[in-house]
């Protein structure tokens, strides 16, 4: 018997989670189901992505995750589960959702979903809430071991798997460009796609000082200099900071405060971010 761990949009204003709960306990009682979360925004299928990508490698092998950001629900999408490269699986929509695990972790296998034995019994003429009819139910069958990865339903081709664009973070001279990937949403920092070895090329040592800019597909929004941070409290409280996040990539930030609200910045690969070793300044 396996962890299962559950994603979603839902929030907990209804009853849509517990019903999740509900139908992973009528499987199996003894099941441990667990939350990754139920705050992704409404049909925020990239938060989604990039939420597994951010936890799925810290959970044991075998762990079987369902992550339910569905806003095609009731289409001719697929339901699909894949066995991840470094052996866990994933339940979830066809429609973008393992991007970031294809692209940074791997995909070993995939299956479409065989609805007619992998569906919660009486749910046959309910379009709307897969999460709780197949996702939920066929992940409990799954961790508890009522059936096997194989019996999901038919292999497919891990290519077919559904990916979101993508534009990689790249160094050109003395410059990278990236994309905010994702906000740290408690505090607001920023997490870039620019990992730390590319940023080291910069050759910015800890309490350097990096030129940040920040733009969208229209203006502008943010560009000045600022501390390369070990920590936030290498810096006051109020300063913003460059450091590297526990994904082991460059994030900006404001000590104490919320860099995303501070400058109305977004997420995604509309939100692109440039780096560059802050250049010296010499006073006479």
């Amino acid at each position: 018997m396996e962890p299962l761990i559950l994603q979603s949009d839902f929030g907990y204003a209804d009853g849509a989670v517990c019903a999740m709960y509900g139908v992973a306990q009528g499987v199996c009682p003894e099941l441990r189901v667990f939350d990754l979360t139920h705050d992704i925004p409404q049909y925020d299928i990239w938060e989604a992505s990039y939420r597994l990508i951010q936890t799925v490698s810290y959970w044991p092998e075998n762990s079987v995750f369902v992550s339910v950001v569905d806003p095609g629900v009731g289409s001719t999408r697929r339901s699909i589960a894949v066995k991840t490269a470094e052996g866990h699986y994933i339940i979830t929509p066809d429609n973008g959702t393992l991007t970031h695990i294809k692209r940074m972790c791997g995909i070993e296998e995939a299956r479409v979903i065989d609805e007619s034995v992998n569906r919660l019994a009486g749910s046959g003429e309910s379009y709307t809430f897969h999460g709780r009819d197949i996702y939920a139910y066929t992940g409990a069958r799954l961790a508890s071991g009522v059936i096997t990865f194989e019996q999901v339903g038919p292999q497919v081709p891990v290519g077919s798997v559904i990916e979101l664009p993508v534009i990689e973070a790249k160094c050109e001279e003395d410059v990278i460009t990236g994309t905010i990937d994702v906000l740290d949403v408690r505090f607001g920092s920023l997490w870039t796609n620019i990992p730390r070895e590319m940023f080291a090329k910069l050759g910015v040592k800890h309490g350097g000082r990096v030129e940040v800019s920040i733009a969208n597909d229209t203006r502008t929004l943010y560009k000045n200099i600022m501390a390369y941070a070990k920590s936030f409290a290498d810096v006051n409280v109020g300063e913003p900071l460059l450091y590297v996040n526990s994904l082991d990539c460059v994030a900006v930030a404001i000590n104490q405060g919320s860099f995303s609200k501070a400058y109305n910045i977004g997420t995604g690969i509309k939100w692109r971010i440039a780096l560059r070793k802050a250049p010296r300044i010499v006073y006479e």
